[in-house]
């Protein structure tokens, strides 16, 4: 099993950031999201032991369900969540996301995912940092546009 961690900074503060994972309206226009993708399910249950289902509909796969379980939530500094794509691979990974203020007054994001497949871990460093990338857009209701 494998682990990564990248780091993104946002011009926004961390509370705007954190609240974006949690915001349906906001995170299904970058959580999950593709740019030929429609995003058909979007929900979030934003307490620990809640779960999230994030469904985009994608021209060459298909339904690709996302899912999860909220293990830490600590606006605006800590959430952590159990991740799956159920239809790849039947295990769960853990996703940590650690909210700090930047130099630039802005937050710097960490996220470490936890326990993931040696076969997976390349694929998912890449969509995550995709993922971090367009959140940026959707912090100004664009949707994702880093896949592109």
């Amino acid at each position: 099993m494998a682990e990564f961690s990248i780091t993104h900074t946002y011009q926004a503060a961390p509370e705007r950031v954190f609240d974006a994972w949690l915001n349906p309206a906001v995170a299904r226009l970058f959580l999950f999201a593709t740019p030929a993708g429609e995003m058909i399910r979007a929900e979030v249950d934003a307490r620990v032991g809640g779960r999230f289902t994030f469904t985009d509909r994608r021209p060459d796969m298909g339904d690709v369900l996302h899912t999860g379980e909220y293990l830490e939530i600590d606006r605006p500094r800590r959430l952590v969540f159990t991740f799956g794509v159920p239809q790849f691979n039947p295990d769960m990974t853990t996703v940590e996301l650690d909210f700090a203020p930047a130099a630039n007054g802005g937050c710097q994001l960490t996220l470490t995912q936890r326990q993931v497949p040696d076969e997976w871990a390349d694929r998912s460093k890449e969509g995550w940092t995709k993922i971090t990338a367009s959140l940026e857009g959707a912090l100004e209701g664009k949707k994702a546009q880093a896949w592109a």
